[in-house]
C-alpha cells in the first residue's frame, strides 16, 4: 500500500514538477511553495491564530486605542480606526483567498467551455467569440474590474458580497486569457491523427471534444493559475485601496486598509501601511515564484537544459524523455 500511495502522491501536479526540479530552479520553488502554505494555512486558520476579530475594537472592557505603535498587545500596532493590524493581516489573507478560489474557478470553467467550443466548432460562432474575448482583453484590467464592482455592488458591499463582486470582475477579466489559451489548443490539437482517428470510429463531438482535445490542451493551466492568483490578489487590492472593496466592519481586506493608512505616513506612523503592503508583495512574490518555475518544468527543452548531466550518455539519454512528454496524451 506504501508504494501505491507514494507512487500517486509522485504523480501529484505540484509534487511531480518538484521532484524534476534542481538547482536554483528548486530554491525558487521551495521558496515560493513555504510562502503559499503559509498564505493558505493562515487564511484556513484565521479563526484560530488572530489575536483579536477583523472588526474587533475593545478586549476586556477597554478599547484599543488607534493608531498605537507595536507592542506586547498588538504585536503589529493599531490602525487609525482602532484595529489590530496584526488581525487584519491574517483576515485578510481570508478574503484573499475566497477572492481567488472564485474568480479563477469561475474563470477557468467559462474560458476552457468557450474555448474549446469556439477552436473546435469555428465558422461564424468562432469569429464573434474571438471578436468579444479580444474587445473585453483590451480594456484596462483595474477599470474594468472597478466597472465590473460598482454594476454589481455600487462599489461597497459585505464580506460575502464583496468578495462575489469582487470574485465577478476579475473573472471577467481572466476569461480572454483562458479562451484565448484553449482556443489556440484546440485548434492545433484538432487536426492532429489521434482526432481524425476518432472521428473515423464514430465517437460523438462531445467525445471527442472532452475526452481527446480538452486532456492535451490544458497543460499549461497551472501555469496560467498561478499567474492569474497573483494578478487577482492585486486587482482586489487596487479594488479596496480605491474605495471599491469590502466594509471594513464586514470583513478584512488589504488594500482598504492600504488606503486609510496614507495620511499615516506622512505622520511617520508607519506600521499601518508597512505589514499589508507586505502582506501583499510576499503573497505576489511567493505566487509567481511557484509559477515561474512551473512554467520552466512544463517545457522539456528547459528542463533538459538545466538538469546536469553527468556525462554526455545521460543528456543523450533525457532528450528522448523530453521528445516523449512532448507527445499528446491518448
Amino acid at each position: 500500500m506504501a508504494p501505491r500511495l507514494r507512487a500517486a502522491l509522485g504523480r501529484l501536479p505540484v509534487v511531480h514538477q518538484y521532484r524534476q526540479s534542481v538547482g536554483l530552479q528548486r530554491g525558487m520553488l521551495t521558496v515560493g511553495l513555504v510562502i503559499c502554505t503559509v498564505f493558505v494555512l493562515a487564511a484556513i486558520l484565521a479563526p484560530v491564530v488572530a489575536p483579536y476579530g477583523y472588526a474587533q475594537l475593545s478586549a476586556d472592557g477597554e478599547r484599543f486605542g488607534a493608531q498605537q505603535p507595536p507592542s506586547a498587545e498588538h504585536l503589529l500596532g493599531t490602525t487609525v480606526g482602532g484595529y489590530d493590524v496584526l488581525s487584519r493581516v491574517i483576515w485578510g489573507s481570508q478574503t484573499a483567498l475566497l477572492v481567488i478560489i472564485v474568480a479563477v474557478l469561475l474563470s477557468i470553467f467559462l474560458g476552457i467551455l468557450l474555448g474549446l467550443v469556439s477552436g473546435y466548432l469555428g465558422g461564424w460562432l468562432d469569429r464573434v467569440l474571438v471578436v468579444i474575448a479580444d474587445a473585453v482583453y483590451a480594456f484596462p484590467t483595474l477599470l474594468l474590474a472597478i466597472v465590473t464592482a460598482i454594476v454589481i455592488s455600487g462599489g461597497r458591499s459585505s464580506l460575502l458580497g464583496g468578495v462575489f463582486a469582487a470574485a465577478v470582475s476579475i473573472t471577467v477579466v481572466f476569461i480572454p486569457q483562458y479562451f484565448r489559451v484553449i482556443r489556440a489548443e484546440t485548434v492545433r490539437i484538432k487536426s492532429e491523427a489521434f482526432v481524425e482517428s476518432a472521428k473515423v470510429v464514430g465517437a460523438s463531438t462531445p467525445r471527442i471534444m472532452f475526452r481527446h482535445i480538452l486532456r492535451n490542451a490544458t497543460r499549461t493551466l497551472p501555469l496560467i493559475f498561478t499567474l492569474n492568483s497573483s494578478e487577482a490578489i492585486l486587482t482586489l487590492a487596487g479594488l479596496g485601496f480605491l474605495g471599491f472593496g469590502i466594509e471594513p466592519s464586514s470583513g478584512a481586506e488589504w488594500g482598504y486598509d492600504l488606503n486609510r493608512s496614507i495620511g499615516d505616513v506622512t505622520s511617520g506612523i508607519w506600521w499601518t501601511s508597512v505589514f499589508p503592503g507586505a502582506a501583499i508583495v510576499l503573497v505576489v512574490l511567493g505566487i509567481t515564484l511557484v509559477g515561474e518555475s512551473l512554467n520552466d518544468l512544463a517545457d522539456p527543452r528547459l528542463r533538459a537544459r538545466r538538469r546536469a548531466a553527468a556525462t554526455p550518455a545521460d543528456a543523450a539519454a533525457a532528450t528522448p524523455m523530453a521528445r516523449e512528454e512532448l507527445g499528446e496524451v491518448k
